[in-house]
């Protein structure tokens, strides 16, 4: 071989050595100089860079992905209070609600004396198609026994719960049937309807009661508005109380039906998310009908959005009391294996510019949890003069004046109503046994009562048997002392919860909506609005005196979800006659 051409590489592997030195010597430098000082270089990355010398370096055996889990939590605590981190196994009951259906065997269940059972079958569900009833005892699960300590609404939802098709063989006792029964059920979708109250308040005038804001919200409110929308249509009530929120589409949607054409709905905003605007594009059907919303403290999120865009375009009147105030816009982050991040992302503003948004200290979720208690402490609840409030001005379309930070104050104020509220009630709410006894009265007497198929048939039938009574006798045997000078002073709340309870698990829950809205102050003020032709607003008047009540500056919400919102617990003390079911499920 020619000298020259074997010398001619020698500058190529020079270099090539040069550089596996440079690389080869920073890797050691880095890496040594940690394990020398006992310390993690400074880096954009330190958190994998600690992970890494804990699995590297540690003394003993360490379950990374476990304290990835734990700690990420944490680190989303120090955010928001509505950025939150999902585990795998929870996203799915998390979604639930959003998706607007779920897999599974399509029961509501309650869990007594250590025993599922079914209040009612989901209609046109798995479980009605396989001929399972109200009252039914599901005793065992594929061919074992679900009896016992056992048996939790967790444990329940695990065993019935599966994929679409999949068949669970389920070992039923009904009452009357000696022997044990046995149902082969195919698991399929079971809708989860967001909109569960539908009918004529008073002559022409509608009502629409609206849980939550999911995938499935503005179909379901397209029918109901189809439903009410013969003869005499004129005026609408929608009722958005205890509403936490979700998706912000269905909002934007349902409100765009009420708007004249390009009227601002909602827009939001964030560092890294330029401004994005909602507005009506004019096919709304129901643009001049008359309008009335219900809120309340529990009105949170998608909710809030709806209420601010009719309030702010001086569409509509708002009744009843503050809003919940969560104005933050979370998008969902999804990771490989499967778990999620919601991550607020913007905020979202009404038409007149304000953020709903109350008041919060990074990482402290505990303070801002209480919120709502201290509202309640203030008297907010009662009156509308107790609202503390230093908010911004904002002006309405028609010039009125509203404010922005800390939920949206109602055109219109209606109090608590804590008539006959007493610590024997409270005592007898929060044990459970308000809904334990309505369901076992159900049960005793569920031949005689599957006759009654109306609202007012079941309430004549209810009034004569000395139901409170029972009730008193049924609690004491289930440790709460009788107190009767209380149970004197709050007969008709007892009654009132336990009718509701009754009429809810027998019929339907419009059926519970129908019979507490008779005497629902809220509702009243909706309808006579209506009734007097004042359910559009009208422009201040200068001589009118003291304005509304302001809030203070917050911040606000694409996905308006309302799910990472504390628990509302806070405000439960101060009760509201609703057919809530705190020990209830659906499969």
């Amino acid at each position: 071989m020619n000298k020259q051409n074997s010398t001619r590489f020698v500058p190529l592997l020079v270099a090539l050595g040069i550089v596996a030195g440079i690389l080869l010597g920073n890797f050691y430098a880095n890496y040594f100089s940690g394990k020398r000082l006992n310390i993690v270089n400074a880096s954009g990355n330190k958190l994998n860079d600690l992970l890494h010398i804990i699995d590297d370096q540690y003394v003993d055996s360490v379950n990374i992905s476990d304290l990835v889990e734990k700690a990420l939590p944490k680190i989303m605590s120090e955010l928001d209070p509505h950025s939150v981190y999902i585990s795998a196994d929870e996203v799915e009951a998390s979604m639930q609600d959003l998706k607007g259906s779920f897999s599974g065997i399509g029961i509501e269940f309650t869990i007594m004396k250590d025993t599922v059972r079914v209040i009612r079958p989901v209609e046109g569900g798995p479980s009605e198609s396989a001929g399972l009833r109200p009252g039914d005892r599901i005793v065992s699960i594929d061919g074992k026994p679900f009896v016992g300590k056992v048996v939790t609404n967790e444990e329940a939802t695990k065993r019935l719960k599966g994929a679409t098709n999949s068949v669970v063989k389920l070992g039923i006792r009904r009452p009357g049937v000696e022997k044990l029964l046995t149902f082969s059920v195919v698991r399929g979708e079971v809708p989860l309807r967001s909109i569960d109250a539908v009918y004529m308040l008073d002559p022409g005038i509608g009502y629409i009661r609206v849980k939550s804001f999911a995938e499935t919200t503005y179909s379901e409110f397209l029918a109901a508005l189809a439903r009410l929308n013969h003869g005499d249509f004129r005026g609408l009530v929608i009722d958005l109380r205890g509403n936490l929120g979700g998706y912000m589409d269905p909002a934007v949607k349902m409100a765009n039906e009420f708007l004249p054409k390009n009227r601002l709905i909602v827009y939001t905003e964030g560092r890294k998310s330029p401004r994005e605007e909602y507005r009506s594009d004019g096919r709304g059907v129901y643009q001049s009908l008359p309008l009335v919303v219900l809120v309340d403290e529990a009105s949170a999120s998608a909710s809030e959005i709806f209420a601010g865009a009719i309030q702010d375009n001086d569409r509509g009147m708002i009744v009843g009391r503050r809003t919940f105030g969560k104005g933050l816009v979370q998008v969902p982050i999804e990771f490989r294996d499967g778990s999620m991040l919601r991550l607020t992302k913007a905020r979202y503003y009404t038409p007149s510019g304000r953020c709903l948004q109350k008041p919060y200290t990074m990482g402290d979720e505990e303070d801002y949890a209480q919120d709502l208690l201290l509202r309640a402490e203030h008297g907010e609840f009662f009156s509308r003069d107790s609202i503390k409030t230093n908010g911004q001005r904002y002006k309405t379309s028609i010039g009125r004046t509203v404010y922005g930070g800390g939920g949206i104050i109602p055109d219109i104020f209606i109090p608590r109503d804590t008539t006959g509220m007493t610590s024997y009630f409270k005592d007898a709410y929060f044990d459970g046994l308000l809904y334990q006894f309505s369901f076992d009265y159900i049960d005793r007497n569920r031949q005689e009562l599957s006759a009654f198929k109306d609202v007012d048939t079941l309430l004549h039938h209810l009034q004569r048997q000395g139901i409170v009574e029972q009730f008193a006798r049924f609690a004491e045997k289930n440790g709460l002392r009788r107190r009767n000078l209380m149970l004197r002073k709050s007969h008709a709340l007892f009654e009132s919860y336990l009718f509701s309870y009754i009429i809810d698990d027998l019929l339907d829950a419009r059926a519970a909506a129908i019979y507490v809205n008779r005497e629902d102050p809220a509702v009243l003020k909706a309808v006579s609005l209506i009734n007097e032709g004042a359910a559009f607003p009208k422009k201040e008047q200068k001589a009118a005196g003291r304005t509304a009540c302001v809030a203070r500056p917050a911040w606000s919400a694409r996905f308006a979800w309302a799910g990472a919102a504390p628990t509302i617990n806070p405000f439960r003390p101060l009760l509201a006659v609703c057919p809530r079911k705190e020990n209830c499920a659906a499969i």
